[in-house]
């Protein structure tokens, strides 16, 4: 046990004196006639009445030793690491391909949803692109502008300037969004179902190599049933990330679990704590109260 004021424990030397007191006390006695008589020495009464006298001095220690803030290391804590994970879906015109029940667009919305709910802890930030890029959602803990998002920005509803598909674009403007957070890892998950042309003539190793070297991981989700572009591929494996290609909407999801099997999430212990540890000296002292109390109704020295 440690104290954070152990200065004041100095003061126990009043109580020790208190209790060194009664113990050696001879003074204040007064002899009556049975004293020189046959009758016992009442030895066992006199240790009984200096017990008793010696507990008011005991809740002064135990109130010394309160004020002297006794603490305890805390047990060894573990914390979950934060993750940093930006949403980026296309909303080209090619993402209102009938896919299932609806569109690629709304399968991938549907399923981002049930992964927000999946990776509960983490920070989540939603970007859109075509031909430019939108930050929907800044990086946050609370997914539900997230949830809100999807009738928004429907690929048949934005401007005409968003029809195209720009990865290389959208994928560094997603990594200027991730480094400005220090804390926690990163990480891009990137839905689309095309190829993009501003990853060519060596576009796609350049922007791999800067997102690596911001350890920024990027997952691809290729909603489509053409083979997934050799850029992509790059990119992904570059920084550590895989590509998912797609094509049914069960396996959307199953994606989405298997990115999450990949990207655990992680925990690190924290250092132990020093927190106040009343309970123990209270209760002791709580107990001498009471005593002392109740050896108030008669067992207490008086000198006839």
């Amino acid at each position: 046990m440690s104290f954070a004021y152990p200065a004041v424990l100095v003061l126990l030397v009043a109580p020790v004196a208190l209790v060194a007191w009664v113990c050696r006390r001879t003074s204040g006695r007064v002899a009556l006639p049975f004293d020189h008589g046959g009758q016992s020495s009442g030895r066992g009464w006199a240790i009984a009445l200096g017990m008793a006298e010696s507990l008011p001095a005991l809740v002064l220690a135990t109130v010394i030793v309160l004020l002297a803030g006794p603490q305890q290391l805390s047990a060894p804590r573990t914390r979950r690491v934060l993750t940093n994970i930006e949403l980026c879906v296309d909303v080209s015109s090619s993402m209102i391909t009938r896919f299932g029940d609806g569109t690629r667009y709304d399968a991938s919305m549907k399923a981002i949803d049930h992964f927000l709910d999946v990776r509960k802890g983490d920070a989540f930030g939603l970007t859109f692109f075509g031909n430019n890029v939108l930050h929907w959602v800044p990086l946050t803990g609370d997914p539900s502008a997230i949830r809100c998002a999807p009738p928004f920005m429907k690929p048949e509803n934005v401007p005409n300037w968003f029809g195209g598909t720009e990865i290389g674009k959208a994928l560094l403007a997603c990594k200027e969004i991730l480094t400005s957070r220090e804390e926690g890892d990163r990480m891009i998950i990137l839905v689309t179902d095309g190829f993009s042309f501003d990853l060519r003539n060596g576009n796609d190793e350049m922007i791999a190599q800067t997102l690596k070297k911001n350890n920024i991981s990027v997952y691809t989700i290729h909603i489509a049933e053409t083979a997934v572009p050799d850029e992509i591929v790059n990119i992904t494996r570059m920084t550590g990330g895989e590509v998912f290609p797609v094509d049914d909407p069960g396996a959307l999801t199953a994606v989405f679990r298997r990115i999450d099997a990949m990207r655990e999430t992680k925990l690190e212990k924290t250092a132990s704590e020093l927190l106040d540890d009343f309970t123990p000296a209270c209760l002791v002292g709580l107990a001498l109260l009471g005593a002392s109390g109740c050896a108030l109704f008669g067992l207490r020295y008086t000198p006839w």
